[in-house]
């Protein structure tokens, strides 16, 4: 009875906990969520304690670059401003998944960071936060519970020098995406 006992504690710890930070910093004061003039915002959520120690990468795809967004930790958040326009984002651990945006100019957009098994360790997707959730109490309760983040230059360093198996693990998994007919995609219409 013991060992279940303590079994279940780690369990409920261990998911519940909030990630390392991994050369990101959590800021008490707000960033600014609203879209420079011109622009677009798009907050990534990790509201899952699901895999805290791995890290979940983000990135914006523009051609065949590979633009760092940064880590997003467990139970953290994090603001990335875009040109508005269509999107590809794609978060990256022992695998990359990817979601597709058309992002509009003046409006903030919300896609979570969500955690599923791996082969070695946790993978995670994109999935996007459609118009419909905005004002459900799931939505404001993900708000409310994850701490806002930001990058550093230990995060961008830690992106320059794993820039290679970032690319090959894009390309790999680019292959198996793109055939797919049911690609995560955040409309338009999905900004507030």
């Amino acid at each position: 009875m013991g060992r279940v006992i303590g079994l279940v504690a780690a369990v409920v710890f261990f998911t519940a906990c909030a990630g390392p930070l991994r050369g990101m910093v959590e800021i008490v004061t707000p960033p600014a969520v609203a879209p420079p003039v011109g622009q677009a915002t798009i907050v990534f959520l990790r509201p899952s304690g699901l895999g805290y120690a791995i890290a979940s990468s983000v990135f914006e795809l523009r051609g065949d670059d590979e633009v760092f967004v940064g880590h997003v930790p467990a139970k953290r958040k994090l603001v990335h401003h875009v040109d508005p326009g269509p999107k590809r984002f794609m978060v990256v651990s022992e695998a990359a998944d990817f979601m597709q945006a058309e992002l509009v100019a003046g409006r903030t957009y919300y896609a979570l960071v969500t955690p599923r098994m791996g082969v070695w360790r946790a993978r995670f997707s994109l999935r996007p936060i459609t118009q419909a959730e905005l004002d459900g109490e799931e939505f404001r309760q993900w708000l409310e519970e994850c701490v806002w983040v930001q990058t550093t230059d230990e995060a961008r360093d830690w992106a320059r020098r794993n820039v290679g198996s970032v690319r090959e693990k894009k390309i790999e998994y680019l292959r198996k995406w793109d055939p797919r007919d049911d690609k995560p995609t955040l409309s338009a219409a999905d900004g507030r």
